[in-house]
């Protein structure tokens, strides 16, 4: 089992950045594909981003449209634990994010594509 906690989330203007952390025990993840979602109210949960691992010893990154170019994934495997880096941050960014992780390789981008999951932070973009 994985266990899975994020952090970092919290009130922050338009324009402004924050950086969310998403710590891993239970097993080491290294080679997991991770993932960052998010849910706003009253909309289903969507992927954000994702880092999977690559046969070149490498890791691919995907993101979604709507933050391509202003948010950043990225690991620590000393530290078991992925990172957003999220900045440009916009009103309709404001959401609960989850971080998930999954054994299986591959781009994965659909909730029911991974096995575990993190309680969620909540992050607000005031205008």
């Amino acid at each position: 089992q994985v266990q899975l906690v994020e952090s970092g989330g919290g009130l922050v203007q338009a324009g402004g950045s924050l950086r969310l952390s998403c710590a891993a025990s239970g097993r080491t993840v290294t080679s997991y594909t991770m993932g960052w979602f998010r849910q706003a109210p009253g909309k289903e949960r969507e992927f954000v981003a994702g880092t999977r691992w690559s046969h070149s010893n490498t890791y691919y990154a995907d993101y979604a449209d709507s933050v391509e170019g202003r948010f950043t994934t990225f690991r620590d495997n000393a530290e078991n634990t992925l990172y957003l880096q999220m900045n440009s941050l916009k009103p309709e960014d404001t959401a609960v994010y989850y971080c998930a992780a999954d054994q299986r390789v591959g781009p994965r981008i659909r909730v029911d594509q991974y096995d575990y999951w993190g309680q969620g932070t909540q992050v607000t973009v005031s205008s």
